[in-house]
């Protein structure tokens, strides 16, 4: 059995995530890291705060603070927001911390080695009236590609070319707006990609099984032609650029690597930092030779960072000559929408993780999210869909399931699982229909597809529905009490199984079904095993308080004049 090492793009440092954020990486990547979990498998989910680069330092400006503070305070609210929403990382770090220094550091020395990094001499816009050096994102205009008005001088979200700042029409600070901006000397180092994009093409093509969005961004890049990428610039904060003897490097004295540069290798010093923490190793889950030939290696992540993904992190890891591990499975997601808008941190639109919480449990979010989200094409949230789908799924589906059948227990079998009576031709076909619909499941979560693995699940639910209706237990009860029994058995033995089927998209709620039926056992369902017999005849059962609360039009309509809307 493979371990399995999974990664979610790094949440960037200036400011609490929005929904879009979570459903396009890191609660994919946690509901596929529990389900791992639950078949048994030794899991590694790593992730971090992104730290470095200006938007963090103009966040801190902004705050009034020194940006290290900044990102101290920054960093823990987003490992409280995540551990609130139930992301079940092993390790959440940071990559400002001392591994992901020594690390970058490393790879660059590694890659310098090897012929891969060269100093040029650079022209860079600088803005007068800010008085510095802008980074790429900082440098905004319009795209010479597509006309896109708004493209960043590192990417153009319109057309997703990758960009460098002098290639924008009609440029501006994104800082400042000024246009009063110049073309200076700097000298930097860049990573000669060109050199690498014949062993980057081999080993894309080498993931056939991809899925069809993360190999056509790899492959575009590819065939658009690989540039030489800067990977150095002129800030304060960040991963310092050092010389063979570990001071500042002559002629480069004050700069930092990139921070697409040293954000990815992040995912192996978050990894060090979770070994240190428990003094073990981690070079078993990173260097083949020293163990990681059985890691199955999955990434998670927004479309807009595929490219970075496939061709600047695997020319990091391939320059290097190291025997690294590289992703086995990259899952790439389209963008969650906000009423045809997008989400927008910088621009607080949408709703954001901490505000949701404020709103609902983490488990109405996180099943609307998974069921529905960006997967095959971009997605827009809007609260009514949200209402329809969290009342007809959570609330009539699974809570009207687990709540009648555990009252009725209570009311008519003194709340203890029943002995008598035996099962019948119905809860054969019953275990046959719950076989295959778990299967179905099982293999959506396999492929990693969740909205279809979310489908499989609710469908199985609805087989559970279906049976009380057949079986009917409260009629059966005025004149065979046996054969009620065995309707109350059966259901009462779905309700320990749907709990375990819950687990992975709704960790909270599925302790507390299970709960009602006193089960502990939330392992994901063998292929084999026996489902409809599992809790002990005479254990005792307890309705809990409403699983989940049905959103009413008035709670639309006050979220909708909050937050925005249809109609606002």
């Amino acid at each position: 059995m493979p371990r399995i090492l999974i990664t979610s793009a790094l949440p960037y440092i200036n400011g609490i995530k929005h929904l879009g954020n979570l459903a396009g990486s890191m609660l994919p990547a946690d509901v596929y890291a529990r389900f791992k979990r639950a078949q048994g498998h030794e899991v590694l989910y790593i992730c971090a705060t992104d730290e470095h680069g200006t938007p963090a330092e103009l966040a801190a400006a902004a705050a009034g603070q020194d940006v290290r503070t900044y990102c101290d305070e920054q960093h823990q609210i987003q490992k409280e927001a995540g551990a609130q929403f139930g992301l079940s990382y092993d390790w959440f770090g940071r990559s400002s911390n001392a591994p992901n220094r020594r690390l970058t550091q490393h790879f660059a020395a590694a890659l310098e080695a090897n012929g891969l990094i060269e100093e040029r001499v650079d022209r860079m816009v600088y803005s007068v009236d800010d008085a510095r050096f802008l980074p790429d994102r900082y440098v905004e205009g319009t795209c010479p590609h597509c006309g896109h008005v708004g493209a960043r001088g590192d990417q153009c979200d319109n057309c997703g070319r990758l960009l460098d700042p002098t290639d924008l029409i009609d440029p501006y600070s994104a800082v400042s707006g000024s246009k009063n901006l110049e073309v200076r000397d700097t000298r930097h180092l860049y990573l000669l990609q060109t050199k690498l994009e014949g062993r980057i093409r081999d080993w894309i093509d080498s993931k056939s099984d991809w899925q069809t969005l993360a190999r056509s961004i790899a492959l575009k890049h590819l065939d658009e032609g690989l540039i030489d990428r800067g990977i150095t610039r002129d800030l304060k904060w960040g991963v310092p650029v050092v010389g063979a003897d570990g001071g500042p490097r002559a002629g480069m004295e004050g700069k930092v690597f990139y921070v697409w540069f040293d954000a990815p290798i992040e995912y192996i010093g978050a990894t060090e930092e979770w070994a240190d923490a428990r003094g073990t190793t981690w070079r078993d889950w990173w260097r083949l030779n020293e163990g990681a030939d059985d890691v199955r290696y999955v990434q998670f992540m927004g479309k807009d960072n595929v490219a970075f993904h496939t061709v600047s992190f695997p020319a990091t890891i391939l320059g290097s000559g190291e025997p690294w591990k590289t992703v086995d499975t990259l899952k790439a997601f389209n963008w969650l929408n906000w009423y045809g808008g997008k989400f927008s941190t910088s621009q607080k639109r949408g709703v954001f993780m901490d505000q949701a919480l404020h709103l609902l449990p983490a488990d109405y979010w996180r099943w609307h999210l998974t069921a529905y989200g960006p997967e095959h094409s971009d997605a827009a949230f809007t609260w009514e869909q949200f209402q329809s789908t969290t009342n007809k799924d959570l609330a009539d589906v699974l809570g009207n399931f687990v709540n009648r059948i555990v009252k009725f227990t209570e009311s008519k079998f003194g709340g203890v699982v029943p002995d008598a009576g035996e099962p019948g031709p119905l809860e054969a076909q019953l275990e046959i229909d719950l076989a295959a619909g778990i299967a179905e499941a099982t293999a959506q979560f396999e492929a990693m597809e969740f909205r279809k693995a979310a489908q499989a699940l609710r469908a199985v639910w609805v087989l559970g529905n279906e049976y009380l209706q057949v079986a009917a237990p409260w009629t059966a009860y005025k004149t065979d009490v046996d054969r009620s029994a065995v309707g109350v058995r059966t259901g009462l033995n779905m309700v320990a199984l749907f709990a375990r089927l819950a687990a992975p998209v709704m960790p909270f709620t599925a302790e507390k079904i299970a709960a009602t039926v006193g089960a502990k056992d939330l392992s994901w369902p063998g292929p084999d095993e026996a489902l409809l017999d599992i809790l002990p005849h005479g254990q005792t059962v307890a309705s809990a308080q409403v699983l989940f609360t049905k959103i009413e039009d008035a709670q639309v309509a006050e979220w909708s004049a909050r937050f925005g809307g249809a109609g606002t």
